[in-house]
C-alpha cells in the first residue's frame, strides 16, 4: 500500500494544492478512504478550472474543500515541473473512475452514478454493470434536477449507502454540489468525474492515447464540437500559458535576489 494521503505534502501549481501523486497512489487511498469508511472528497483540475477557479471564489473555494485534488491535464503536470514542483503523472478523472471499478471488481464496491442526461446516465449504469460485474451499482440520478430538489437528491444518495459516487455535473455546480452535500451523504469516496460518462456511455469519444500523451485532449474535444468549445479553451488555454510564464519569470527573479552578491 501507499504512505497514507494525509502525509503527502502537496505541490502548490499557481496557488491551487495538488498532490504529488501516481495513479496507483491514487487508487490505494481510494481503497483506505472505503475501508475505513473516512470521507475522501476527490478533485481534479486542468488548466481551464484553474483559470476559472482565479475568476470564480466560490468554486476556488468549493475546489479547496476537497480532501485532496488531483492533476487531471497533462498541462498541469507540466506547470508543475516549469515552476520547480515535479508532480509524477497525471491522474485524470476518467482513468481514475476506471481504475476505482477495476479495484471494486475484488472488493465488492457499491457504487452510484449522478450527472449527465437520463439516458447517458442509466447507459453508463448498464456499461459498469457489464464491464465490471464484481461492483454493484445502486442508484442513479441524472443531473438535471433543480435546486429545490437538491436535499431529496442528497437524500436518496445517503439512503442508497454507496462506497464511491461518481458526479458527472459539469463545473462549477458539481464542485458546488459536492461541497454543500458531501458531509450528509455518507459516502467514503465523492469523485466528480466531468464528462467521463459521456465517454463510457458512447456519446463523447476520448482522445487516443497518444493524444492523449502530448496534452492535446483538449484539442480532440474541440475538433468534436468546434462551435462550442473553441473559444472557451483558447481564451482559458492562452490565460493559463500566460500564467506560467509571469510565475516561472518570478520564480527567477526570486532566485536571482537570494544569490551573494
Amino acid at each position: 500500500m501507499s504512505r497514507p494521503r494525509k502525509a503527502v505534502a502537496p505541490v502548490d501549481v499557481l496557488g491551487v494544492p495538488i498532490a504529488p501523486a501516481t495513479m496507483d497512489e491514487a487508487v490505494d487511498w481510494v481503497d483506505q478512504a472505503i475501508a475505513s469508511r473516512e470521507r475522501l472528497h476527490v478533485g481534479v483540475v486542468n488548466a481551464a478550472k484553474i483559470v476559472n477557479m482565479r475568476r470564480d471564489p466560490e468554486l476556488r473555494r468549493d475546489v479547496f474543500a476537497s480532501d485532496v485534488v488531483f492533476a487531471d491535464g497533462m498541462s498541469v503536470v507540466w506547470a508543475s515541473r516549469v515552476l520547480g514542483g515535479r508532480l509524477p503523472e497525471r491522474v485524470a478523472g476518467i482513468d481514475l473512475m476506471h481504475r476505482i471499478l477495476e479495484r471494486g471488481q475484488t472488493r465488492g464496491y457499491r457504487v452510484y452514478l449522478l450527472g449527465a442526461t437520463r439516458e447517458v446516465v442509466e447507459t453508463s449504469a448498464e456499461k459498469m454493470r457489464a464491464s465490471y460485474p464484481g461492483i454493484s451499482v445502486v442508484g442513479s440520478q441524472h443531473g438535471y434536477f433543480t435546486d429545490a430538489e437538491e436535499e431529496a437528491v442528497a437524500t436518496a444518495i445517503a439512503e442508497a449507502k454507496p462506497d464511491v459516487l461518481f458526479v458527472a455535473i459539469t463545473s462549477p455546480r458539481k464542485e458546488r454540489f459536492l461541497a454543500r452535500w458531501s458531509s450528509r451523504l455518507g459516502v467514503p469516496v465523492c469523485h466528480g468525474v466531468g464528462g467521463s460518462l459521456d465517454v463510457l456511455a458512447g456519446k463523447v469519444e476520448r482522445a487516443p492515447e497518444a493524444w492523449q500523451r502530448l496534452g492535446l485532449e483538449w484539442l480532440y474535444r474541440v475538433k468534436q464540437e468546434p462551435r462550442r468549445l473553441w473559444r472557451r479553451y483558447l481564451v482559458t488555454n492562452t490565460i493559463f500559458v500566460g500564467l506560467v510564464a509571469r510565475a516561472f519569470v518570478r520564480r527567477l527573479i526570486g532566485r536571482g535576489s537570494s544569490l551573494p552578491a
